[in-house]
């Protein structure tokens, strides 16, 4: 549980706000931070692709390969 110290000006416009949204002051603020999240996380690469990574498995193939062709390219010059 968190709690945060608002302003007078701050506080009143979150009443106003929370009463023409025909919500509680409560449900504005966790709406708030839950929509201001989502702007902040889906710039974040790592954020956007953690349901995707692991999900793929192959055998490996040629990828499989890849450093050690590396290290002979590398070693030949």
């Amino acid at each position: 549980m968190k709690s945060v110290r608002l302003d007078p000006s701050l506080q009143a416009r979150l009443k106003q706000a929370a009463q023409l949204a025909g919500i509680s002051e409560s449900d504005f603020i966790r709406a708030a931070i839950a929509e201001r999240s989502e702007a902040i996380l889906a710039d974040n690469l790592d954020v956007r692709l953690a349901g995707l990574v692991g999900t793929v498995r192959s055998k490996g193939g040629r990828a499989r390969q890849a450093h050690e062709r590396y290290r002979q390219l590398l070693t030949r010059r």
